[in-house]
């Protein structure tokens, strides 16, 4: 695997792969390549007949990808998945890995506006061909979108305050550059500032990708793709994604309860539930890899639904 220095530490790699129960000859997506440290490990277990398909939005990762004749490689978010499964003639797969959040190599790289520890552009886009950027966003939203954003992506305690501040900011602002729109908010800061722009940024983050859609039509895309006894793993980072994941893996929906149909039935879900409290990571691997604390692992299998609803 060549990889551009430490790109991304892989998080609950032997959890999530073992959870997979990999068939040495079956057809395998890592949603999300990155570094390549969970399709390295997903390759191993396979044979000659064996197949991955790996998805990355971001540019960067393309650098990362080995030359392996069993794997193929889409640069495009995993939102499309079962558009591109199509276009290499692959309708069924045996098993679906996601490692949702910001990569270690996102983080660090200053240019790229993820991190709050550096200055640079506030950017955040994970696909960078993408138009819209989190200073557009800045620039842009009505006082009513941001602080809709804020409140709900991100959980900042002021929201409504920190909306209405940007919107008076940015008539004397250009609020593009990290430290300068830091710097230009402090006065509204509540708490440990360092948390509460992690907060503000994750919020901007979420937006600029559309990260929960995109996870929300994954989902149901993977649950129609996978074979009955497949399984399906993903890695999330707050709670925001948890709740998507957990509701669906156990409600087959997004919502806290399973929904009935307009006839009252209540459809069947077709997975179950694996994991039933979320893996985290071990004492060792929080001690390599603290940035892995916030992780957990959800893990379901495709069931065969009866056709007696």
């Amino acid at each position: 695997m060549k990889q551009v220095g430490i790109y991304h530490l892989p998080v609950l790699l032997h959890e999530a792969v073992a959870g997979l129960q990999i068939d040495p000859s079956g057809i395998y997506v890592d949603c999300t390549f990155g570094g390549g440290g969970h399709s390295g490990a997903i390759l191993k277990q396979l044979n000659s007949n064996g197949k991955l398909i790996a998805f990355d939005q971001d540019a960067d990762a393309v650098k990362n990808v080995p030359d392996d004749k069993r794997l193929i490689f889409i640069p495009h978010n995993f939102r499309h998945l079962r558009r591109f499964l199509r276009l290499h003639k692959i309708l069924e797969v045996n098993g679906i890995l996601a490692d949702l959040g910001v990569s270690s190599h996102q983080f660090d790289a200053a240019e790229r506006g993820f991190s709050t520890r550096f200055n640079g552009p506030i950017d955040m886009r994970m696909n960078t061909k993408e138009k819209m950027n989190a200073a557009d966003v800045l620039k842009n939203y009505s006082e009513e979108k941001l602080h809709k954003i804020f409140e709900e992506y991100g959980e900042v305690t002021n929201s409504k305050t920190l909306a209405k501040t940007i919107i008076q900011l940015r008539k004397s602002y250009s609020l593009s550059g990290i430290d300068e729109f830091k710097n230009a908010l402090f006065p509204v800061v509540k708490g440990n500032p360092e948390k509460y722009f992690a907060k503000v940024f994750q919020a901007l983050r979420i937006e600029v990708n559309d990260e929960l859609n995109a996870l929300k039509e994954m989902l149901l895309q993977a649950s129609d793709t996978l074979v009955e006894g497949g399984r399906i793993a993903v890695i999330t980072f707050h709670s925001l994604e948890d709740r998507i994941v957990k509701n669906f893996f156990k409600n087959g929906n997004f919502d806290e309860i399973q929904q009935a149909d307009v006839y009252g039935n209540i459809p069947e879900n077709t997975l179950k539930v694996i994991t039933k409290k979320p893996v985290t990571p071990s004492a060792e691997e929080l001690k390599k890899n603290p940035r892995s604390r916030s992780s957990k692992l959800r893990i379901a299998e495709k069931i065969k639904v009866s056709l007696n609803n």
